[in-house]
């Protein structure tokens, strides 16, 4: 079983005065390296301890991380962490991300950010799924889904669609195949981010491929729009080979 930790970045409305993109980021590890992964997030974290003084089971919210001061530590550090923590998941040859953004710019007032970008992520997933190309290559191995715990029914109503009612354009010739999820099992299950490891490792991940769209003022400072990179190791390029950055990410 692989499972696929996810979280987002960015306002899923249409309004682009709150956001010009909405981000997924979804992490797979399977199931055998699972207490291995987070036992390299807890030695990880035990470092950050030493080093910086951050409390072991601190939440990483990348945003009020950089927004807020806290635990007295000065904010060129907190940004540090943060890159830090992406050279962490880089070194990781048994996870892979999947990563799905929305330009909202073009976008009629109908278009349904939100679902696009979560369909998007579980048909990757799936088909990423079906052709083994997760790290460890089991082709028939399934996968379930862990998500923060926000917009639990909208998910578990998308992912049931989908099982039942799956339309999918043709590569050719236009129109649309019924091919219904398969191999993602079980309704997506929410997880409070803040006793989830995987997950705080997602919003990390989402934000700064955030910042390399749209970079804030303090990241541009900082010259860390360019943060997102550090992950190429483990990036899911099979997710898409349109993307101008070669890096995989899906956008639509």
């Amino acid at each position: 079983m692989y499972l696929m930790y996810v979280d987002e970045s960015g306002d899923p409305g249409n309004n682009m005065a709150q956001s010009h993109h909405f981000c997924l980021s979804g992490l797979v590890v399977h199931e055998s390296e699972w207490h291995s992964f987070i036992d390299v997030n807890k030695r990880f974290r035990r470092k950050l301890k030493d080093i910086y003084g951050l409390p072991v089971r601190a939440e990483m919210h990348a945003v009020k991380f950089i927004r807020h001061s806290q635990f007295g530590i000065a904010k060129h550090e907190r940004l540090a962490i943060l890159r830090n923590f992406l050279d962490e998941l880089a070194k990781l040859n048994t996870i892979s991300i999947t990563n799905v953004v929305v330009e909202k710019a073009g976008k009629s007032a109908e278009f349904d950010i939100f679902g696009a970008a979560w369909r998007t992520l579980f048909q990757r997933f799936e088909n990423t799924l079906a052709y083994g190309n997760f790290p460890g290559g089991y082709k028939r191995s399934f996968g379930s889904v862990y998500t923060d715990a926000t917009n639990g029914e909208s998910l578990v109503r998308l992912m049931r669609k989908m099982s039942v009612y799956n339309p999918v354009p043709n590569r050719w010739g236009g129109g649309y195949r019924d091919i219904p999820i398969t191999k993602i099992v079980e309704d997506p299950s929410a997880r409070d981010s803040q006793h989830s490891l995987p997950i705080q490792a997602c919003d990390v991940v989402a934000y700064f491929l955030h910042q390399k769209l749209r970079p804030n003022s303090y990241v541009r400072k900082k010259r860390a729009s360019a943060y997102f990179d550090r992950l190429e190791p483990v990036l899911n390029k099979y997710a898409s080979n349109r993307d101008p950055w070669g890096m995989g990410v899906v956008r639509l």
